[in-house]
């Protein structure tokens, strides 16, 4: 589960006079069925999927024979991995439906997580342990929650006896997140993907943010994403001894060029997800910010209110497309010129825009032909955002009020990036659910003692198995 956009509304309704919340209780005796799923939970986050010496095949093999046996047959469960990476693989499950026409929906979640070291850990991070109101462990949010929710949701709709309408697809999948590893979303929607085909998706990028006292304050439904994408500047030069200077320098001209980027802003701009976002986070907060992140949606122009909402840092990114030096290497010698210098700029692509478009971009904020620009990587799609569909948004926010009384529900765009890029880039609408609930500190994902709320895991399960059985028919 990505946390980056839930630790931006931490700042975008940190002043807010929000009155529609909800108490977190403490969690009382599992029910039978709770404690079942938590032994599946406890299974999958206590499997190391960590790269390079964790084994997703191993967990995905693990939830597989749980599937079989709540009457899953082999020609419904289909493990996948390639030669060259033995322990990446994944899994796919499907419990067919009774509509000849309905298209099938898919529930994706990836079962890797970022490596973790036991001495950098307050607790092991590989055995779940709760503390204080708290499941500990690596993985517990990002992303094994939601895998072990999606299995859980199928083996209890097998068991139960329930025949949906439409077929439920559960792919489970490995290299999330590790950019240059083998990613089984991409991997799936590339070479196989009739297996997964759907009509939507649902996937991890939602979430509810807590006020850090215990209260909830919102639910998030991911609608859409940036394009991730970085660019490998390189600046030559003949070099020389360094005893006799010239205006010539390839550092110099690099560094030019890296100070043009870093000072120019992006044109702002909505698509239908970002208006909505402004439009009620910014209701909702009601402060100086608040009010001019309304007055944006109706008027971009608005200098004063432009202004006001770049001070903050999230809300300045949802607005645009940015680009970043991330990383420099140049020079060769400590007593001679530089010949070469690459400079590494990472883009995050408001959608709509292409890769070429910003590389043009870029060239033009330099104005220095001598520095070439090229592709890290040209051979991810370009992420598709979702439309704001009230078949998917409607049941979404009908069972919020439910499970989450008094929690608004508010549309985000990712500034990050999730495997819903590949599912969006082959035609499946892909949105990241509400589900459990982080706290403004961001709960450790990606960092140490990585922790969930028991509470927000149960009501987040139970949400989430509605909402599958709602859309499913």
């Amino acid at each position: 589960m990505k946390y980056a956009m839930l630790a931006a509304l931490a700042g975008v309704l940190a002043a807010s006079p929000v009155t529609a919340q909800m108490t977190i209780v403490p969690m009382g005796p599992l029910r039978p069925d709770q404690a079942r799923f938590f032994e599946l939970y406890k299974e999958l986050v206590e499997t190391d999927t960590s790269l390079p010496d964790g084994s997703c095949t191993q967990a995905a093999a693990q939830l597989e024979a749980r599937l079989r046996a709540a009457g899953f047959t082999d020609d419904q469960l289909t493990p996948f991995s390639v030669p060259e990476h033995p322990n990446d693989g994944g899994l796919v499950a499907v419990l067919p439906g009774t509509s000849k026409t309905l298209k099938p929906m898919l529930l994706l979640a990836h079962i890797d997580v970022v490596a973790a070291k036991r001495s950098d850990w307050e607790r092991d991070p590989f055995k779940l342990v709760e503390e204080n109101g708290y499941y500990y462990a690596r993985g517990i949010a990002d992303d094994k929650f939601q895998a072990a929710v999606w299995t859980d949701t199928l083996i209890r709709l097998k068991q139960g006896g329930h025949k949906p309408k439409r077929t439920i697809k559960l792919a489970l999948t490995c290299g999330e997140e590790t950019d240059n590893a083998f990613n089984g979303a991409e991997y799936l929607a590339k070479e196989r993907l009739p297996l997964i085909d759907a009509a939507f998706a649902l996937n991890e990028g939602g979430g509810g943010r807590t006020d850090g006292a215990g209260r909830l304050m919102v639910q998030t439904v991911q609608v859409g994403e940036k394009v991730y994408q970085d660019y490998k500047l390189v600046a030559t030069n003949p070099g020389g001894h360094s005893s006799q200077p010239v205006p010539q320098n390839a550092i110099y001209d690099m560094s030019e060029a890296l100070l043009k980027i870093g000072a120019y802003d992006f044109p702002a701009e909505f698509n239908d997800t970002t208006r909505a976002f402004f439009a009620k986070a910014g209701a909702l907060r009601g402060d100086e910010i608040g009010k001019a992140m309304v007055a944006l949606t109706k008027d971009l122009g608005d200098a004063q209110a432009m202004t006001i909402v770049n001070r903050d840092k999230a809300l300045h990114s949802m607005l645009r497309t940015t680009c970043v030096a991330t990383l420099i290497d140049g020079g060769h010698a400590l007593n001679a010129l530089p010949q070469r210098v690459e400079a590494n700029v990472n883009c995050r692509i408001f959608p709509g825009h292409t890769r070429g478009e910003i590389r043009d971009a870029l060239a033009g904020i330099i104005g220095n032909d001598k520095i070439t620009i090229a592709y890290g990587r040209d051979d991810k799609p370009v992420a598709k955002n979702p439309p704001l569909d009230p078949a998917i948004i409607g049941p979404i926010e009908k069972l919020a009020a439910k499970h989450f009384p008094g929690v608004p529900v508010i549309p985000t765009m990712s500034t990050g990036a999730t495997d819903g890029v590949y599912t969006g880039g082959a035609g499946i609408p892909t949105y990241g659910v509400p589900s459990a609930w982080g706290d403004p500190d961001g709960n450790g994902t990606h960092g140490l003692n990585e922790r969930l709320n028991v509470r927000g895991v149960y009501t987040g399960r139970d949400y989430l198995f509605d909402l599958v059985k709602e859309l499913a028919g």
